[in-house]
C-alpha cells in the first residue's frame, strides 16, 4: 500500500487531502512545517510528497531544490495558491513531478497523485485497472464505462461518483463523504448535489444498483 507524506499547514485542506486520500485505500502523514516535511521526505518511508509551497518556517520552493540537490527522487507534487506562470515555471524547474493550484477539486489532484505512484511502482494489470459489479465495469485506465456489452458515456464527474461506489460495494456513504470526496472542500454542506448526481447514476447505471440508506446515504448493492 502507497504511502503518502503531505505537507500542508492550513488544517482544513490537509484534512480534507488525507481524508480523500485514505478514502482510496492510501496511508498519509500530515506534517504542518518544512523541517518535518525534509526530515521525512529523506526517511525512504514514503512513495510520494505533497508539497504546499507557503509553509510558515521556510518556503516549500526551498524545500524542493534541497531535496533534489541531495539527490532525493521521491515524487514530488506542488500545491499551492501561487497560480502565476513564473512561480509554475519555478516550481517545475526546482524539481517539481506536477503542479497543482489552489483551489482545487479532489479528483483532479488523486488523478495525478495516480500518475505519479504508477510510473513509481510496476506497471499495473489491465484486470487492476477494472472495476466490476454485477453487469457495470468501470476502466480506469480509458475511462470506458460498460453496463453489459453496452457503453455508456459518464461525465468527468459521475464517473469518480461511479468510481467511489464501485469501490466500496455494500458499504453505506454519507452525502458529507460523497460530497468532501468528489466535489471537494469548497462547496456548501449543506448541497443537494450528491442527490442529483446519484439520480444520474441510476438513470445511466440501473435504478436497481445505488441503495438509499434512509438517514445515512448511499449504498452500491453487490
Amino acid at each position: 500500500m502507497s504511502r503518502l507524506l503531505i505537507a500542508e499547514d492550513e488544517s482544513r485542506i490537509a484534512a480534507f487531502i488525507e481524508k480523500g486520500l485514505k478514502a482510496n485505500g492510501l496511508l498519509t502523514t500530515v506534517v504542518t512545517n518544512a523541517h518535518e516535511a525534509m526530515l521525512l521526505a529523506q526517511s525512504g518511508e514514503f512513495d510520494l510528497l505533497i508539497l504546499d509551497l507557503g509553509l510558515p518556517d521556510q518556503d516549500g520552493l526551498t524545500v524542493l531544490e534541497t531535496l533534489r540537490g541531495q539527490g532525493e527522487r521521491l515524487p514530488i507534487i506542488v500545491l499551492t495558491a501561487r497560480d502565476d506562470i513564473h512561480a509554475k515555471v519555478a516550481g517545475l524547474e526546482g524539481g517539481a513531478d506536477d503542479y497543482v493550484t489552489k483551489p482545487f477539486r479532489f479528483e483532479e489532484l488523486l488523478a495525478r497523485v495516480r500518475v505519479q505512484l504508477r510510473n513509481r511502482q510496476a506497471p499495473s494489470s489491465k484486470e487492476d485497472m477494472v472495476l466490476t459489479i454485477g453487469k457495470v465495469s468501470l476502466n480506469l485506465r480509458t475511462r470506458e464505462v460498460q453496463v453489459g456489452n453496452r457503453p455508456i458515456e459518464l461525465s468527468a464527474r459521475e464517473f469518480i461518483l461511479a468510481e467511489t461506489f464501485l469501490r466500496y460495494p455494500g458499504q453505506v456513504m454519507s452525502r458529507e463523504q460523497l460530497l468532501n470526496h468528489v466535489w471537494g472542500y469548497e462547496y456548501d454542506p449543506g448541497s443537494n448535489i450528491v442527490d442529483v448526481y446519484v439520480g444520474y447514476l441510476r438513470k445511466k447505471l440501473g435504478n436497481d444498483l445505488i441503495e438509499t440508506v434512509r438517514g445515512m446515504g448511499y449504498r452500491l448493492r453487490t
